[in-house]
């Protein structure tokens, strides 16, 4: 058991193809303490959530576990998953800042928020990747923003195929590049190219919320907890969580990442979602 323990405490080699759901210890299931997890097409399908991945969210917090969902989505979306899912935060904009209620006040405490920059911080680098925006949309006319803009707080977000025809690959990466170019970070999603300025990711705001929320140290406690991705910007988490999950759709990204989950669903988004929530309930 110890040498089991420690063999799953090591580092997760780059490119190593990820397992089936099953080979799973039922030994990690059962000391699972919480699940942070990715939302589009990893809660979702086809873009909508559907019944079984909604179901498979109340079933794991009725059995105690705690629930963060971390997503690119913006900060008006974030609003109202914390307040609405059955979940105890939500980490939005790829890590730029989480969202919960305040659980002194009960039930129906009030929605608390925290931003990893100040508001003057996050205004000036929103004016810095508008300016990349521009410049891109003059070389490549068709972009877009996603129809989520108006409700981020710190980042942009091109789109690339969700309300738009689907840009080539070579398009996608030179606004990748452009991004980069100027100093920000950019990271791809299943659907769109997010862009920002700062050293956030959804890797450090997993660790900002544990260490604020529960007072626990991420390295201290890492093998506790479980992340379920699909796409490249789930990488940081892929590669520093111990255990992770894809569901089955990750495996069109696979060659585009560095890091991949060590587990792989047969289903696909949000069904994959609770096809792994059923295995590890099954389990504990």
């Amino acid at each position: 058991m110890k040498t089991m323990n420690k063999n799953l405490a090591k580092p997760r080699p780059s490119k190593l193809a990820p397992q089936p759901l099953a080979e799973m210890p039922k030994t990690f299931c059962k000391k699972l303490r919480g699940i942070f997890t990715d939302i589009d097409d990893t809660l979702t399908h086809h873009g909508k959530v559907p019944e079984d991945s909604y179901k498979a969210l109340w079933m794991a917090r009725e059995a105690g576990l705690r629930l963060i969902p971390v997503t690119g989505r913006p900060a008006g979306w974030v609003d109202h998953l914390a307040r609405m899912w059955p979940v105890d935060a939500v980490i939005g904009e790829n890590g730029a800042f989480y969202f919960h209620l305040d659980k002194k006040q009960g039930r129906d405490g009030k929605l608390l928020q925290r931003f990893v920059q100040d508001s003057n911080t996050r205004k000036a680098n929103q004016e810095k990747l508008w300016q990349v925006f521009h410049a891109l949309k003059r070389e490549i006319p068709e972009i877009q923003v996603a129809s989520d803009q108006g409700y981020r707080a710190i980042d942009l977000a091109v789109d690339f195929c969700e309300d738009v025809p689907r840009l080539s690959e070579e398009k996608i990466d030179r606004i990748v590049s452009t991004f980069q170019a100027a100093g920000a970070q950019a990271q791809i999603s299943s659907i769109h190219v997010n862009a920002w300025f700062g050293s956030h990711d959804k890797y450090s705001c997993c660790k900002l919320l544990l260490k604020e929320l529960y007072g626990e140290n991420f390295d201290s406690v890492k093998e506790n907890y479980l992340y379920f991705g699909d796409s490249p910007n789930d990488e940081p988490l892929f590669q520093k969580f111990p255990h992770t999950v894809g569901v089955a759709n990750v495996q069109e990204f696979l060659p585009r990442m560095k890091y991949h989950p060590r587990y792989i669903t047969k289903k696909a988004g949000g069904h994959g979602f609770a096809e792994a929530i059923k295995f590890i309930l099954k389990n504990r």
